[in-house]
Protein backbone atom coordinates (compact mmCIF):
# COMPACT_ATOMS: atom_id res chain seq x y z
CA UNK A 1 0.00 0.00 0.00
CA UNK A 2 3.02 2.32 0.45
CA UNK A 3 4.68 1.52 -2.47
CA UNK A 4 1.43 2.04 -4.42
CA UNK A 5 0.94 5.51 -2.32
CA UNK A 6 4.40 6.27 -3.28
CA UNK A 7 3.63 5.70 -7.02
CA UNK A 8 0.42 7.86 -6.82
CA UNK A 9 2.72 10.87 -5.46
CA UNK A 10 6.01 10.17 -7.86
CA UNK A 11 3.28 10.88 -11.09
CA UNK A 12 1.47 13.89 -9.66
CA UNK A 13 4.69 16.02 -9.25
CA UNK A 14 5.81 14.54 -12.41
CA UNK A 15 2.68 15.82 -14.16
CA UNK A 16 2.80 18.81 -12.05
CA UNK A 17 6.76 19.51 -13.09
CA UNK A 18 5.81 18.77 -16.89
CA UNK A 19 2.89 21.34 -16.68
CA UNK A 20 4.66 23.59 -15.68
CA UNK A 21 8.05 23.28 -18.05
CA UNK A 22 5.85 22.44 -21.30
CA UNK A 23 3.42 24.96 -21.10
CA UNK A 24 4.50 28.27 -22.84
CA UNK A 25 1.59 29.97 -21.65
CA UNK A 26 2.68 30.24 -18.17
CA UNK A 27 4.03 33.63 -17.24
CA UNK A 28 2.64 37.56 -17.60
CA UNK A 29 0.99 39.28 -20.33
CA UNK A 30 0.76 42.80 -21.55
CA UNK A 31 -3.34 42.83 -23.38
CA UNK A 32 -4.42 45.48 -25.59
CA UNK A 33 -8.20 44.42 -24.99
CA UNK A 34 -11.02 44.91 -27.39
CA UNK A 35 -12.10 47.98 -25.96
CA UNK A 36 -8.78 49.66 -26.10
CA UNK A 37 -8.27 49.01 -22.50
CA UNK A 38 -4.90 47.76 -20.93
CA UNK A 39 -5.43 43.81 -19.41
CA UNK A 40 -2.44 42.07 -17.17
CA UNK A 41 -3.25 38.64 -18.11
CA UNK A 42 -1.73 35.98 -15.33
CA UNK A 43 -1.57 32.23 -16.08
CA UNK A 44 -0.07 30.09 -13.32
CA UNK A 45 0.41 26.31 -12.35
CA UNK A 46 -0.43 25.45 -8.42
CA UNK A 47 -0.52 21.69 -8.04
CA UNK A 48 -0.24 20.55 -11.14
CA UNK A 49 -4.15 23.11 -11.87
CA UNK A 50 -3.83 26.10 -14.38
CA UNK A 51 -4.98 29.24 -12.91
CA UNK A 52 -5.40 32.83 -13.78
CA UNK A 53 -6.83 36.10 -13.85
CA UNK A 54 -6.83 39.51 -15.71
CA UNK A 55 -6.68 42.98 -14.77
CA UNK A 56 -8.68 45.55 -16.61
CA UNK A 57 -10.98 47.70 -14.84
CA UNK A 58 -12.40 47.18 -11.34
CA UNK A 59 -10.77 44.26 -9.29
CA UNK A 60 -8.84 41.26 -10.85
CA UNK A 61 -11.24 39.08 -12.55
CA UNK A 62 -10.64 35.19 -12.29
CA UNK A 63 -10.74 32.76 -15.25
CA UNK A 64 -12.65 29.50 -15.33
CA UNK A 65 -12.34 26.46 -16.85
CA UNK A 66 -8.59 26.89 -18.19
CA UNK A 67 -7.42 23.78 -20.64
CA UNK A 68 -4.34 23.59 -22.91
CA UNK A 69 -4.43 21.86 -25.61
CA UNK A 70 -3.32 21.30 -29.25
CA UNK A 71 -0.83 24.37 -28.36
CA UNK A 72 -3.85 26.92 -27.62
CA UNK A 73 -5.44 27.74 -24.09
CA UNK A 74 -9.03 27.78 -23.65
CA UNK A 75 -10.86 29.47 -20.45
CA UNK A 76 -13.94 31.25 -20.13
CA UNK A 77 -13.80 35.09 -18.39
CA UNK A 78 -16.80 36.89 -17.80
CA UNK A 79 -17.54 39.86 -20.02
CA UNK A 80 -19.88 42.88 -20.28
CA UNK A 81 -21.71 42.58 -23.63
CA UNK A 82 -24.11 45.46 -25.42
CA UNK A 83 -23.31 48.34 -27.02
CA UNK A 84 -21.14 51.34 -25.12
CA UNK A 85 -22.89 53.94 -23.31
CA UNK A 86 -20.90 56.35 -24.23
CA UNK A 87 -17.27 56.37 -26.66
CA UNK A 88 -14.82 54.63 -24.28
CA UNK A 89 -17.14 53.93 -21.69
CA UNK A 90 -18.54 50.06 -20.57
CA UNK A 91 -21.16 48.08 -22.89
CA UNK A 92 -25.05 48.60 -21.10
CA UNK A 93 -25.79 44.72 -21.07
CA UNK A 94 -24.92 42.17 -18.77
CA UNK A 95 -21.60 40.32 -17.77
CA UNK A 96 -21.50 36.74 -18.68
CA UNK A 97 -18.64 34.38 -19.13
CA UNK A 98 -16.88 34.25 -22.67
CA UNK A 99 -15.09 31.72 -24.03
CA UNK A 100 -11.46 32.76 -24.94
CA UNK A 101 -8.55 30.81 -27.17
CA UNK A 102 -5.31 31.99 -26.86
CA UNK A 103 -2.12 30.78 -29.34
CA UNK A 104 1.45 32.02 -29.13
CA UNK A 105 4.16 33.43 -32.00
CA UNK A 106 7.08 33.74 -29.94
CA UNK A 107 6.20 36.15 -26.97
CA UNK A 108 2.80 37.53 -28.56
CA UNK A 109 -0.34 36.28 -27.65
CA UNK A 110 -3.31 36.10 -29.94
CA UNK A 111 -7.00 35.84 -28.36
CA UNK A 112 -10.20 35.16 -30.05
CA UNK A 113 -13.40 35.76 -27.71
CA UNK A 114 -16.77 34.44 -28.69
CA UNK A 115 -18.96 37.29 -27.52
CA UNK A 116 -22.68 36.93 -27.75
CA UNK A 117 -24.59 39.43 -29.31
CA UNK A 118 -28.61 41.01 -29.09
CA UNK A 119 -29.37 38.80 -32.07
CA UNK A 120 -28.70 35.55 -30.65
CA UNK A 121 -25.54 35.17 -32.70
CA UNK A 122 -21.74 35.25 -31.68
CA UNK A 123 -19.51 37.45 -32.73
CA UNK A 124 -15.47 36.76 -32.59
CA UNK A 125 -13.32 39.60 -31.09
CA UNK A 126 -9.21 39.25 -31.60
CA UNK A 127 -7.06 41.11 -29.64
CA UNK A 128 -3.21 40.54 -28.84
CA UNK A 129 -0.61 40.84 -26.45
CA UNK A 130 3.19 40.37 -25.73
CA UNK A 131 4.98 38.54 -22.74
CA UNK A 132 6.18 40.56 -20.11
CA UNK A 133 9.90 40.05 -19.08
CA UNK A 134 10.50 38.28 -15.29
CA UNK A 135 10.67 40.85 -12.96
CA UNK A 136 14.45 42.58 -12.23
CA UNK A 137 16.36 42.09 -9.15
CA UNK A 138 15.95 44.91 -6.68
CA UNK A 139 17.63 47.95 -6.86
CA UNK A 140 20.04 49.55 -4.40
CA UNK A 141 18.50 52.97 -3.37
CA UNK A 142 21.97 54.45 -1.93
CA UNK A 143 22.82 54.89 -5.54
CA UNK A 144 20.07 56.27 -7.54
CA UNK A 145 21.13 59.27 -9.52
CA UNK A 146 18.79 62.09 -10.33
CA UNK A 147 18.45 64.64 -12.89
CA UNK A 148 16.75 67.57 -13.24
CA UNK A 149 13.29 68.26 -11.68
CA UNK A 150 10.44 68.42 -13.79
CA UNK A 151 7.28 70.91 -12.29
CA UNK A 152 4.25 69.14 -14.37
CA UNK A 153 1.66 71.63 -13.00
CA UNK A 154 2.73 75.80 -13.76
CA UNK A 155 -0.25 76.28 -11.46
CA UNK A 156 -1.77 78.85 -14.38
CA UNK A 157 -3.40 76.66 -16.52
CA UNK A 158 -3.29 72.70 -18.13
CA UNK A 159 -0.39 73.38 -20.15
CA UNK A 160 1.56 69.52 -20.55
CA UNK A 161 -1.64 67.60 -19.88
CA UNK A 162 -4.84 65.97 -21.56
CA UNK A 163 -7.45 64.07 -20.93
CA UNK A 164 -6.45 59.97 -21.09
CA UNK A 165 -10.05 59.57 -23.42
CA UNK A 166 -11.06 62.81 -25.15
CA UNK A 167 -14.66 61.31 -25.20
CA UNK A 168 -15.26 62.31 -21.87
CA UNK A 169 -15.74 65.66 -20.33
CA UNK A 170 -13.04 67.60 -18.72
CA UNK A 171 -13.78 68.51 -15.11
CA UNK A 172 -10.34 69.84 -14.49
CA UNK A 173 -8.92 73.42 -14.25
CA UNK A 174 -6.16 75.44 -12.79
CA UNK A 175 -7.70 77.41 -9.78
CA UNK A 176 -5.28 79.76 -7.84
CA UNK A 177 -1.78 77.48 -8.27
CA UNK A 178 -3.70 74.00 -7.50
CA UNK A 179 -5.36 71.84 -10.06
CA UNK A 180 -8.80 70.46 -9.46
CA UNK A 181 -11.28 68.32 -10.70
CA UNK A 182 -14.63 70.22 -10.09
CA UNK A 183 -16.97 66.98 -10.95
CA UNK A 184 -19.98 66.44 -9.06
CA UNK A 185 -19.72 62.78 -9.04
CA UNK A 186 -19.88 61.64 -5.90
CA UNK A 187 -19.70 57.46 -6.47
CA UNK A 188 -16.74 55.32 -7.27
CA UNK A 189 -17.98 53.84 -10.20
CA UNK A 190 -14.94 52.91 -12.76
CA UNK A 191 -16.68 53.99 -15.76
CA UNK A 192 -17.87 57.76 -15.83
CA UNK A 193 -18.66 61.06 -18.23
CA UNK A 194 -15.98 62.68 -16.52
CA UNK A 195 -12.49 62.21 -17.19
CA UNK A 196 -9.14 61.32 -16.25
CA UNK A 197 -5.74 63.46 -16.80
CA UNK A 198 -2.39 62.35 -18.14
CA UNK A 199 0.83 64.31 -19.01
CA UNK A 200 1.66 64.49 -22.43
CA UNK A 201 5.28 63.71 -21.71
CA UNK A 202 5.97 60.41 -20.80
CA UNK A 203 8.79 59.05 -18.02
CA UNK A 204 11.10 56.36 -17.26
CA UNK A 205 11.73 56.05 -13.78
CA UNK A 206 11.64 58.78 -11.40
CA UNK A 207 10.63 60.38 -7.83
CA UNK A 208 7.40 61.82 -8.20
CA UNK A 209 6.21 63.91 -5.22
CA UNK A 210 3.03 65.48 -5.20
CA UNK A 211 0.60 67.44 -2.86
CA UNK A 212 -3.40 66.06 -2.62
CA UNK A 213 -6.69 66.88 -1.15
CA UNK A 214 -9.87 65.06 -0.91
CA UNK A 215 -13.13 65.84 0.71
CA UNK A 216 -14.19 62.89 3.42
CA UNK A 217 -15.26 59.89 1.38
CA UNK A 218 -13.52 61.44 -1.79
CA UNK A 219 -11.92 59.06 -4.09
CA UNK A 220 -8.70 59.78 -6.64
CA UNK A 221 -5.83 58.00 -7.50
CA UNK A 222 -2.14 58.61 -9.21
CA UNK A 223 -1.17 56.43 -11.75
CA UNK A 224 2.81 55.63 -12.23
CA UNK A 225 3.57 55.32 -15.53
CA UNK A 226 -0.27 55.77 -16.40
CA UNK A 227 0.09 51.99 -14.99
CA UNK A 228 1.00 51.44 -11.08
CA UNK A 229 -2.23 53.37 -8.88
CA UNK A 230 -0.97 54.92 -5.80
CA UNK A 231 -4.44 55.16 -4.00
CA UNK A 232 -5.62 59.07 -2.81
CA UNK A 233 -8.24 58.85 -0.33
CA UNK A 234 -8.92 60.03 3.68
CA UNK A 235 -7.50 58.60 6.46
CA UNK A 236 -11.36 57.28 7.38
CA UNK A 237 -11.88 56.02 4.17
CA UNK A 238 -14.03 52.58 3.52
CA UNK A 239 -11.19 51.55 1.44
CA UNK A 240 -8.70 50.70 3.85
CA UNK A 241 -5.58 48.11 3.30
CA UNK A 242 -4.27 47.18 -0.06
CA UNK A 243 -6.77 49.39 -1.42
CA UNK A 244 -6.36 52.41 1.05
CA UNK A 245 -4.30 55.42 1.84
CA UNK A 246 -0.41 54.68 1.17
CA UNK A 247 -1.19 51.51 -1.09
CA UNK A 248 -0.40 50.99 -4.49
CA UNK A 249 -4.03 50.35 -5.53
CA UNK A 250 -4.94 46.19 -5.10
CA UNK A 251 -1.30 45.25 -5.14
CA UNK A 252 1.09 46.56 -2.25
CA UNK A 253 -0.39 47.65 1.25
CA UNK A 254 0.83 49.67 3.46
CA UNK A 255 2.53 48.77 6.72
CA UNK A 256 0.27 51.49 8.68
CA UNK A 257 -2.54 54.04 7.95
CA UNK A 258 -0.47 57.57 7.82
CA UNK A 259 -3.35 59.45 6.22
CA UNK A 260 -4.88 62.47 7.05
CA UNK A 261 -8.25 63.18 7.59
CA UNK A 262 -10.86 64.59 4.67
CA UNK A 263 -10.32 68.34 3.30
CA UNK A 264 -6.36 68.20 4.34
CA UNK A 265 -3.37 68.56 2.19
CA UNK A 266 -1.41 64.94 1.85
CA UNK A 267 1.70 64.34 0.49
CA UNK A 268 3.34 61.21 -1.37
CA UNK A 269 7.43 60.96 -2.22
CA UNK A 270 7.22 58.24 -4.31
CA UNK A 271 10.52 56.38 -6.11
CA UNK A 272 9.80 53.95 -9.11
CA UNK A 273 13.11 52.17 -10.45
CA UNK A 274 13.10 48.71 -11.96
CA UNK A 275 9.58 47.78 -11.58
CA UNK A 276 9.97 48.41 -7.49
CA UNK A 277 8.70 51.23 -5.40
CA UNK A 278 8.56 53.29 -2.82
CA UNK A 279 6.29 55.13 -1.15
CA UNK A 280 6.39 57.48 1.63
CA UNK A 281 2.91 59.16 2.97
CA UNK A 282 3.08 62.13 5.11
CA UNK A 283 6.91 61.92 6.02
CA UNK A 284 6.12 58.57 6.13
CA UNK A 285 7.91 55.35 5.18
CA UNK A 286 4.81 53.10 4.20
CA UNK A 287 6.05 50.97 1.57
CA UNK A 288 9.25 50.31 1.30
CA UNK A 289 11.54 49.19 -1.96
CA UNK A 290 8.49 46.44 -3.00
CA UNK A 291 8.39 45.01 -6.69
CA UNK A 292 5.43 45.58 -8.57
CA UNK A 293 4.10 41.92 -10.43
CA UNK A 294 1.91 44.12 -13.00
CA UNK A 295 -0.22 46.84 -13.93
CA UNK A 296 -3.53 47.90 -11.31
CA UNK A 297 -6.60 48.13 -12.88
CA UNK A 298 -7.56 51.60 -15.01
CA UNK A 299 -3.88 51.18 -16.35
CA UNK A 300 -3.50 52.76 -19.90
CA UNK A 301 -1.14 49.86 -20.70
CA UNK A 302 0.21 46.63 -19.22
CA UNK A 303 3.48 47.16 -20.87
CA UNK A 304 6.04 47.47 -18.05
CA UNK A 305 9.17 47.67 -20.63
CA UNK A 306 7.48 50.97 -21.66
CA UNK A 307 7.34 54.44 -20.13
CA UNK A 308 4.58 56.21 -19.35
CA UNK A 309 2.67 59.51 -18.28
CA UNK A 310 1.68 60.43 -14.51
CA UNK A 311 -2.06 60.14 -14.57
CA UNK A 312 -4.59 61.30 -12.10
CA UNK A 313 -7.73 59.90 -11.93
CA UNK A 314 -10.29 62.22 -12.61
CA UNK A 315 -13.97 59.79 -12.79
CA UNK A 316 -14.92 59.06 -9.07
CA UNK A 317 -15.17 62.80 -7.10
CA UNK A 318 -13.88 65.86 -6.31
CA UNK A 319 -10.07 66.61 -5.62
CA UNK A 320 -6.84 68.82 -6.18
CA UNK A 321 -3.18 68.70 -6.76
CA UNK A 322 -0.75 71.02 -6.49
CA UNK A 323 3.00 70.91 -6.23
CA UNK A 324 3.37 68.17 -8.50
CA UNK A 325 7.16 67.80 -9.20
CA UNK A 326 8.92 64.46 -10.96
CA UNK A 327 12.61 63.87 -10.81
CA UNK A 328 14.20 61.49 -13.41
CA UNK A 329 16.30 59.20 -12.51
CA UNK A 330 19.77 58.83 -14.77
CA UNK A 331 20.58 55.11 -15.52
CA UNK A 332 24.23 54.40 -16.85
Amino acid sequence: MNGLRLLIVTIFLIKSICVQVSNPFIGNWAIKMPDGQAGWLSIKSEDGILRGELWTVGAPKKLTELVYENSTIRFYHRRAVGDKEYVGGPPNGPKIPCLHIASLEGDNINIVMDRPTSNESVEKIHFTGNRIAPLPSKPDMSNIKYGKPIYLFNGKNLDGWKLTNPGQINAWKAINGELVNNTPKKTFDPYAHYGNLRTVQEFDDFNLKIEFKVPKGGNSGIYLKGRYEAQVVDKDSRMQGINGIGAIFNRIPPNRNYGKLGGEWQTYDITLIDRHVTVILNGHLVIDNMPLEGCTNGALNADDSLPGPIYLQGDHTFVTYRNIVLTPIIKD
